[in-house]
This record gives C-alpha cells, sequence and structure tokens, in this order.
C-alpha cells in the first residue's frame, strides 16, 4: 500500500478478501499502543508507524482497491489517545497534502460513506476542525463543499468567512472566539483577526489546547510569513518579546527558523 503496488494488493485482497477490514496488532510507541487500524488508515499517512506514513502518487487508487474489498470508509482506529476515523487522519496529514492527492481522497471517502462531520472519540473528532489546525485549508474548503458545517466563529475564521463570522459573533462562546483568533493568526486571515481583536480577544493569550497551545497567534503568523497578521498584532498590543512554551523562542526567532525574511526585517525594525 505505501509503496503504491496496487497489483499486488489486489492480488493479496483476492486471496483474503477479509483482508480489507482487518485490524493491525502491532504495537507502537504511540498513544495507546495497539492503534487497531485498518489497511485504510494507512491511505492516511498519519497516526501509525512512522516509517509507513508515505503517500504513493496513486494513493486513491490503493484506496479504491480497499474500498471495493469491503474496507469501512468510516472505521475509526485507537490514534493520539481516542478513537479517530479515516478522514480525520487524512485531512490533518502533510503526506497526502504534499502527494497533491489529499482532496481527491476526501471525496473518494465521501463518495464512500465516510462523514464530514464529528465522529469518533478524543481531541481529533472533525475533519474540518483538523483540516484548519494543521492549515490545510483546501481540505478545509473540499469538506464543506462536501457538506461539512460551518456552524462556529472558530471553523468561519480558519475558512477567512468574515460575514458569517459577524453572524456567528453574538452567539459564540469564550473557547470558540479564543480559538477563532489563533486560527485567523495561523493562517494570515488578516481582516478575521482584526474583527475578533476589535471585540476584546487578547492578542498575548496563548492558543488553546489542540491549536498548538505552546505559543501565540503571533508566533504562528510570524513563522507562516503572513506579514499583514503579524503587523496587526503588534499594533494592536502583542508583545514581541513574548516566548514560546517549548522551544523558549520569541515571534522574531520563529520567523527566522521559518525563513520569513520580511517578517525578520519588520520585526527588527520594531526593536
Amino acid at each position: 500500500m505505501v509503496d503504491g503496488d496496487q497489483p499486488g494488493l489486489e492480488a493479496m485482497l483476492r486471496g483474503d478478501p477479509g483482508l480489507a477490514r482487518a485490524r493491525s496488532e502491532r504495537v507502537t510507541h504511540f498513544d495507546p499502543p495497539v492503534h487497531r487500524a485498518t489497511l485504510l488508515h494507512y491511505v492516511a499517512a498519519n497516526g501509525v508507524e512512522s516509517h509507513r506514513q508515505r503517500t504513493p502518487a496513486n494513493a486513491a487508487a490503493i484506496a479504491t482497491a480497499l474500498l471495493d474489498a469491503g474496507a469501512d470508509a468510516d472505521a475509526t482506529a485507537s490514534l493520539y489517545g481516542g478513537e479517530c476515523t479515516v478522514m480525520s487522519m487524512l485531512v490533518s496529514s502533510c503526506h497526502p497534502a504534499n502527494a497533491g492527492v489529499q482532496c481527491a481522497l476526501i471525496d473518494l471517502l465521501v463518495d464512500r460513506g465516510a462523514a464530514v462531520e464529528s465522529r469518533g472519540e478524543g481531541r481529533w473528532t472533525s475533519p474540518l476542525m483538523a483540516a484548519l489546525a494543521f492549515s490545510y485549508l483546501d481540505a478545509a474548503r473540499t469538506l464543506v463543499r462536501r457538506g461539512a458545517r460551518v456552524d462556529h466563529v472558530a471553523a468561519a475564521a480558519g475558512l477567512n468567512l468574515v460575514g458569517q463570522m459577524r453572524r456567528l459573533l453574538p452567539e459564540s462562546d469564550a473557547d470558540s472566539r479564543h480559538r477563532a483568533l489563533a486560527l485567523a493568526g495561523q493562517m494570515g486571515h488578516t481582516e478575521a483577526a482584526r474583527l475578533l481583536l476589535d471585540t476584546g480577544e487578547d492578542p498575548d493569550r496563548y492558543n488553546p489546547a489542540g491549536l498548538h497551545a505552546h505559543a501565540t497567534p503571533l508566533h504562528h503568523a510570524a513563522l507562516a510569513g503572513h506579514l499583514e497578521t503579524v503587523r496587526l498584532l503588534a499594533e494592536r498590543g502583542a508583545r514581541l518579546d513574548i516566548r514560546d512554551k517549548l522551544w523558549d523562542a520569541t515571534p522574531l526567532g520563529w520567523a527566522i527558523h521559518g525563513g520569513r525574511n520580511d517578517v525578520e526585517a519588520w520585526l527588527r525594525s520594531r526593536g
């Protein structure tokens, strides 16, 4: 599967049809150690054995072979301390994104019955929020196109739907607004961030759990090279000397690490 050997996979599935729904018994260093993944989970290239987290160019054909053989498009496995679907793992993985097949795989899974709304247990139950947490905007937009609801301000901010944010803000809770600013900073959605700051969100608050909570919106905007958003956050009072909780680095350090020369220059110009 991870090498893209479609004929070999199809021959094995013909020889043992039960493979399509079989569960792994491997013991790993992940949480929990026995992930119980199906073969389809390996298409997501996320949460199982690290050396098997690879995405061949024909990943959609591999997934189709498994689904044709009876794989459950909405199966969950024990990953990242919870129960995660193939979809939630797929949309938060760099491997299918870098291979250019992430959105095609989303469409395939939905066509075969996978849910686009929350399913499973733990932190990564929502495919839409998982995609946004890892900045896979194309994947998030594909999920919305396939029916995922944008019914809270954090999702709207991540998708840069400022008009929808205005409609949702009056009834939003503090946690959703906190998540919204974290996503707006990370994704470089400056007008979304401006709207949240106008409503009183604190630019210096560390991001919430599940959204890289060791750092602030300014750290993430600097790392991603979102100069306009960096300038907005700084102008609205974000501290330039604040340090993240993991690497003990300032936003300037994150800009340097990301090779964001324009952000680095601007932050240096601010002292």
